[in-house]
């Protein structure tokens, strides 16, 4: 989650960063580090370890998920409920880790909890969008899928020692931010609209397919997701074929 801060703080000092680069990633990241360290000294005193955190973030991105469930009933009042709650969550994720490295505390066991409770936050936040009609089911499904293949495809990899990180762009940061921004687009269109079948005189059909009706800011925020995480995915696979074909004794097809 330090990448969505990075990412501002690139955009707001006007840096062009290749996060290829780890020289520059690690320099960001320590002043982000620094830019939070009262906050993350706060969260110490007040005796609140990573783990209790990344609960706390866990928590937050419920109520977030909740918050997207009920926003037909007052989509203006949700959606800016929904996307608050998510990038509190979002500070969250970004604050364990904080907390953990300045204070000794980090963890095997802290890495794995946290992981798993952030499958746990982007499950229940898309199941939120999709179960309250906020967007087509048929592309919330595939930004769903594609979302937790990001993670997992990175976990297998790195479990056999091949490094993720900086392979493709759909990182769990940039999702939140994508999610983030087209929610608040949304709140000043918050207006449902019913789909349309695809037929020869209206292909947009396509982008709508399984929706009775629709929040259209919002489903094409999911429709990019759904996009972007599968091809992040794609690239991954495709990144351990090479890696591991170079290593002839690793790869057999």
């Amino acid at each position: 989650m330090e990448r969505l801060f990075i990412i501002a703080a690139v955009i707001g000092n006007k840096y062009q960063l290749n996060l290829k680069d780890q020289d520059v990633l690690t320099k960001l990241k320590k002043r982000i580090q620094e830019m939070l360290g009262t906050e993350a000294n706060v969260a110490y005193r007040l005796g609140l370890t990573p783990n209790k955190i990344s609960v706390i973030g866990f928590v937050l991105s419920l109520v977030s998920a909740v918050a997207y469930v009920v926003v037909p009933m007052r989509p203006v009042l949700f959606l800016v409920l929904a996307v608050v709650f998510m990038l509190a969550s979002g500070f969250c994720d970004t604050m364990d880790g904080i907390v953990a490295r300045k204070f000794n505390q980090a963890s095997v066991f802290g890495a794995f909890f946290d992981s798993v409770l952030d499958r746990y936050a982007d499950v229940a936040i898309y199941a939120g969008i999709i179960v309250s009609g906020l967007c087509s089911p048929v592309w919330g499904l595939a930004a769903l899928a594609g979302s937790v293949l990001v993670s997992y495809t990175r976990a297998r990899a790195e479990g056999v020692g091949i490094k993720m990180e900086s392979v493709g762009f759909a990182e769990r940061a940039e999702r939140m931010l994508i999610l983030g921004v087209f929610t608040i687009l949304a709140v000043f269109y918050p207006h449902f609209v019913s789909a349309t079948p695809m037929s020869s005189s209206n292909v947009l059909g396509i982008f709508t397919f399984g929706a009775g009706s629709y929040l259209p800011v919002l489903n094409v925020g999911i429709i990019i997701l759904a996009v972007i995480t599968n091809i992040t995915v794609i690239q991954r696979v495709y990144y351990v074929f090479k890696v591991l074909k170079s290593n002839k004794k690793n790869f057999v097809i």
